[in-house]
């Protein structure tokens, strides 16, 4: 997962965030859920993706696939650090941990989600619940927690705002 295919998106979202603030996104796979750093909040979303493994090469579709974003306003510069969890083949013995391929439209829906959650929590302004749902995929088999990264953190199950719009 490049950043430069979220960069660019986050950049034009953040536009509107308060004038005079300059945002920066990252990835960051040591992120820790529900233990930001002193001074960050915390956003955890879930949405849709696509896993393969590096092994056998089958792929998969997953519509809980979970994303931990921590944010941090100080003097004007913000940062927001960005963690995709993964997931692991069920048919290989000792598969690696796959990151997620999450399409164009569904880094859209999550970056525009999380302006809206650094304007309540970093601004303080009350926008109330806005949360746009993510686009979900056709999946024919139930969600495997023994093979994912989020469940296996304990982050998987919890009511996360999972609502998903068919197309």
């Amino acid at each position: 997962m490049a950043l430069s295919q979220w960069t660019p998106s986050f950049q034009i979202k953040a536009n509107i965030l308060k004038e005079g603030d300059s945002w920066r996104l990252q990835f960051d796979d040591s992120l820790v859920p529900d233990s930001p750093n002193s001074g960050w909040e915390q956003y955890i979303r879930n949405t849709s993706a696509r896993f393969k493994c590096s092994g056998c090469g089958r792929s998969w579709p997953s519509n809980r696939v979970m994303v931990v974003f921590h944010m941090r306003l100080s003097n004007g510069q913000g940062v927001v650090k960005v963690r995709p969890f993964r997931q692991n083949c069920k048919t290989c013995s000792d598969a690696p941990m796959e990151k997620p391929s999450i399409s164009p439209e569904n880094i859209d829906i999550l970056l525009e989600n999380l302006v809206e959650k650094i304007r309540i929590k970093c601004d303080h302004e009350d926008l109330g619940k806005v949360n746009r749902p993510f686009v979900s995929m056709d999946v024919k088999s139930p969600h495997e927690p023994d093979h994912c990264e989020a469940c296996m953190q304990g982050i998987c199950t919890r009511d996360c705002a999972c609502v998903a719009v068919k197309v």
